[in-house]
């Protein structure tokens, strides 16, 4: 399971023009599913999004996690972060997850957020076209992966 966060100052996610989630400040997470990716993946990940520590504190110092600040989170699913562009221009994307596969771990990663954190949970809409809108903080922008805990 992968992840690339931003630390934001607001997002929202708008499908058919229509807003269905948004946020202050927090983190937007773009979500994506490798078809091997299992519960120990998405607690990993999970447990790291909810205790970054990537605001700044009284000093000014990157020592408050999103759930210190009880920042919003907007969690969007983004099949790309597996893409593979290493031969041609035409990125491959064949180390996603199958359709059906991702959208229940999607679904499973938000259940779980939820049940773990009190703060805004926000989504976009699994497979949908989406415009997404952020206003990047810093920018901060980390890219997490469960399978390669050093990237």
């Amino acid at each position: 399971m992968r992840a690339l966060i931003q630390r934001v100052s607001m997002s929202q996610v708008r499908v058919d023009g229509v807003t269905i989630g948004q946020i202050e400040q927090g983190l937007l997470v773009l979500l994506g599913v490798a078809p091997d990716d299992q519960m120990a993946d998405r607690d990993w990940l999970l447990r790291k999004i909810l205790n970054l520590r990537i605001f700044a504190d009284e000093e000014d110092r990157m020592n408050r996690s999103v759930t210190d600040i009880q920042g919003g989170l907007l969690v969007i699913s983004q099949f790309t972060l597996f893409a593979d562009a290493s031969q041609g221009n035409r990125p491959s994307f064949i180390r996603s997850a199958p359709p059906e596969f991702a959208e229940s771990a999607y679904n499973d990663f938000l259940e779980k957020l939820r049940q773990n954190y009190s703060g805004s949970v926000a989504a976009g809409r699994f497979a949908a076209d989406m415009q997404v809108e952020l206003t990047n903080d810093g920018p901060v922008t980390l890219l997490l992966d469960s399978k390669q805990k050093n990237f």
